[in-house]
C-alpha cells in the first residue's frame, strides 16, 4: 500500500498511454491523489496495438549500446533511464505477473506475447493505489483562472485545478488511437518551443514504374542491407505500390528524414550482403552460354524475381552485360526516395517539446508545475524495445520531478 500524505496533494495526468500510466503508478504509490484523463473511451489503445505482434518491452543488449540507439538523444536518454533502466523495467513487468523471455534478436517479450494481460494487471494495481480515471475527456488547455479544461464526449465540460500536472499526450502517429498532436498549438501559445512532429519508424515513398508497382507490390526482400547518409542496417523489407516498408527501412528513417531536408535522398540496397563483389562475379561467370541474364541472376546469384526487378528499375531496364557489372549492381541498387510515408501511418513520431523548454526534471520552463513525458518529447528511437522503454522511463522521471516540485512547494 502507498504511504499516506497528510496533505493529499493532487496530480492530474493527461494521457493514459504507457508514460502516463507509469507516472500515475509512481505518484499514487507515494500517496498523491492521482486522476488520469484521456479523450479515448479506454486506456492504452496504442499500447495494445503494439502488443498485437508480441509486446516488445525492451532489449537485452548492454546499456552503453542500448543508449546509443537513441542517436542524437542519447545524452538525454541516459539521464531519463536513471529513473527506469531496462533491468528495472523487466522487474516491474515480472512484478505484474508477466514471465519474460529474450528472443533471438535480443528483444525482450512477455511469454504470452500479448499486451492485454499486462495492462489488466497494471490497471488492477492502479485501482488498488486509488488512481481514478476520467475517460472520454478531451483536454482543451487552461482557462483564465489557470484551471485545466476538458470537453466530455457527452458535450459537458469539466475543469480541474491540481497541485501538479503531467502531460503524456503522445506524438502524432495513429491519431485514431488518441495521439493526434493537437496539443502542439496549446503549448506553443504558452511559449513552449516545439520541434515539428514528423514521421519516424515508417516506410518511404519511391516512384516505381508501373511494372514494379503492379507486379511486385507486397513481395518481401529477405536479409538485405540498406544504407543512407552513412547509416546502415540489415533485415527484411517489403515492396509496396508507393515505396518500401519493413523493419530494415524503419531503422533508417532518421537518416532518410535528414537527407530529405538537406536535399535528395537515396537508399542503397545490397541484395546479397553475405557475398563479396568478387565472389558474385565469379559465380555469374559460370552462367551457361545462351542463358538469359534473369536466369543467370536467379541461378548463380540466388536472386528473386522481385530483386531482379529492382535491379532493372535502378538502371532503366538496361542491365550490365558483364559479370562484374552485374555483381556491382547487386551490391548497390540505388533507389531515389521522394519522401516518408504519411505521419499517421508511422509507428512513432520524432520532434515535439524541445529539451531547452524543459528542466532536468521534465517540467516545462514556461509553465510552473506542468511536466511532460513520452512521445511529446523531442527524442527519436528505433523499434526493438527502445520506444516503449523511453516512454515508460520518461513517465517515471516526470513523476519523480513532480514529487520533488510538490515537496518544495510545501
Amino acid at each position: 500500500m502507498p504511504p499516506s500524505r497528510s496533505s493529499q496533494q493532487k496530480v492530474s495526468i493527461i494521457g493514459a498511454g504507457p508514460a502516463g500510466l507509469m507516472a500515475a503508478e509512481t505518484l499514487a504509490f507515494k500517496g498523491y491523489g492521482v486522476t488520469v484523463y484521456d479523450r479515448m473511451a479506454s486506456v492504452g489503445r496504442k499500447f495494445l496495438l503494439a502488443g498485437r505482434g508480441g509486446l516488445n518491452l525492451t532489449h537485452s543488449e548492454p546499456l552503453p549500446a542500448f543508449i546509443a540507439r537513441y542517436g542524437a538523444s542519447a545524452a538525454w536518454m541516459t539521464h531519463l533511464l536513471e529513473s527506469l533502466t531496462p533491468s528495472d523495467l523487466q522487474l516491474w513487468a515480472q512484478g505484474l505477473g508477466q514471465e519474460l523471455f529474450i528472443g533471438s534478436s535480443g528483444r525482450i517479450f512477455p511469454k504470452v506475447m500479448k499486451a492485454s494481460p499486462l495492462l489488466r494487471a497494471w490497471l488492477a494495481r492502479l485501482a488498488a493505489l486509488g488512481v481514478t480515471f476520467e475517460l472520454g475527456a478531451r483536454w482543451l488547455g487552461w482557462n483564465e483562472a489557470g484551471d485545466l479544461m476538458f470537453d466530455r464526449t457527452d458535450g459537458s465540460g469539466l475543469t480541474d485545478r491540481p497541485d501538479a500536472t503531467i502531460l503524456s499526450l503522445g506524438g502524432a502517429s495513429w491519431a485514431k488511437l488518441g495521439s493526434d498532436g493537437a496539443w502542439v498549438q496549446t503549448l506553443a501559445d504558452k511559449g513552449v518551443l516545439i520541434e515539428t512532429l514528423t514521421a519516424s519508424n515508417c516506410g518511404v515513398l519511391v516512384t516505381w514504374s508501373a511494372h514494379v508497382a503492379d507486379r511486385f507490390a507486397g513481395i518481401p526482400l529477405k536479409a538485405v542491407a540498406l544504407e543512407c547518409g552513412g547509416q546502415s542496417t540489415r533485415g527484411d523489407v517489403v515492396i509496396t505500390k508507393t515505396g518500401l516498408e519493413g523493419g530494415a527501412i524503419y531503422a533508417l528513417s532518421p537518416a532518410i528524414r535528414e537527407a530529405l531536408v538537406t536535399g535528395e535522398a537515396h537508399v542503397m540496397m545490397d541484395l546479397r550482403p553475405d557475398l563479396e563483389v568478387s565472389t558474385l562475379a565469379k559465380r555469374l561467370v559460370k552462367a551457361k552460354a545462351g542463358q538469359s541474364l534473369s536466369s543467370a541472376l536467379k541461378g548463380q546469384a540466388r536472386l528473386s524475381p522481385a530483386a531482379i526487378g529492382l535491379m532493372r528499375e535502378a538502371c532503366d531496364n538496361k542491365l550490365p552485360t558483364t559479370a562484374m557489372g552485374l555483381a556491382r549492381l547487386i551490391k548497390g541498387v540505388k533507389m531515389p526516395v521522394s519522401g516518408l510515408a504519411p505521419l499517421d501511418r508511422a509507428i512513432s513520431s520524432a520532434g515535439g517539446i524541445a529539451r531547452s523548454s524543459l528542466t532536468d526534471d521534465l517540467m516545462l520552463r514556461a509553465l510552473l508545475g506542468v511536466f511532460a513525458a513520452g512521445e511529446m518529447l523531442n527524442w527519436d528511437a528505433p523499434t526493438g524495445g527502445y520506444l516503449l522503454q523511453a516512454c515508460l522511463a520518461s513517465g517515471k522521471h516526470a513523476a519523480k520531478g513532480a514529487d520533488t516540485y510538490l515537496h518544495t512547494k510545501t
